[in-house]
């Protein structure tokens, strides 16, 4: 009888066994499953992070404010640079000549000075400027203009509607809000921007993803029904073209 009562027992924990081993891979089996979608359902199905896609450098940190110092002054030098040719009506020219004439007066100072202090006179600093910088400058703008030019092109030449269409929409928004502010106003609200979406983006990505794919699967479905009721109607013509041996 004992015997008995021990097979028995062997075999019911046996049973358990597998069944607590075959539970725990499916709940891992499931966490994964939900960890992939989650992955999948992040924006424009991006798998790595927004400091990598953002260049992973200085700049990055300065856009995600990982030196809150650096990023404040970043963002009080441009607005007070906005101020100065927005508000108070300076122009460029003024500006450059009032600071030369500041940056003269400081090095005569700096020369003349010492021979009232009775002390031997000192050499002004030279200040110049390296031609590496304007020439990474213009390297720089040069690739971004010829990047986004490239992209327009293949957008227009590439036949998805779609994507022609989101970007003529976002071409005339930009455009109607030029004609609101100039071309300073413009490039100060893109730099404030660039210093603020990306980190409010960072801290709250879920919620964020989740409102742009509801708001995607809503244009999903207009245009749809657009396509199902004007664009599919809409007769193509067959172009053949020459084959060319």
């Amino acid at each position: 009888m004992s015997e008995k009562i021990t097979a028995e027992n062997l075999l019911n924990s046996f049973v358990e066994t597998i069944a607590e081993k075959n539970k725990s891979v499916s709940f891992f089996e499931e966490e994964k499953s939900s960890s992939v979608s989650s992955q999948m359902k992040r924006l424009f199905g991006r798998q790595k992070p927004v400091h990598h896609l953002l260049g992973g450098g200085k700049s990055a940190d300065v856009l995600l404010w990982r030196n809150k110092k650096i990023s404040a002054s970043v963002i009080c030098g441009s607005t007070a640079v906005w101020v100065l040719f927005e508000w108070l009506n300076y122009h460029f020219l003024t500006l450059v000549c009032l600071a030369l004439v500041l940056g003269m007066l400081a090095q005569f100072l700096w020369t003349n000075g010492s021979g009232l202090f009775n002390r031997s006179q000192s050499k002004v600093p030279r200040l110049v400027l390296p031609e590496d910088v304007f020439v990474n400058i213009a390297t720089a703008v040069s690739a971004e203009v010829n990047r986004g030019l490239g992209f327009l092109q293949d957008v227009a030449c590439g036949g998805n509607l779609k994507q022609f269409l989101i970007i003529v929409v976002s071409l005339w928004a930009v455009a109607i809000i030029g004609s609101w502010c100039n071309f300073l106003t413009v490039i100060y609200i893109g730099f404030v921007a660039a210093h603020t979406l990306p980190v409010l983006y960072e801290k709250h990505e879920d919620q964020v993803d989740n409102f742009v794919y509801m708001v995607f699967d809503q244009f999903k479905n207009h245009y749809q029904k657009l396509d199902a009721g004007v664009l599919s109607k809409i007769p193509r013509g067959k172009f053949k073209g020459k084959k060319h041996e």
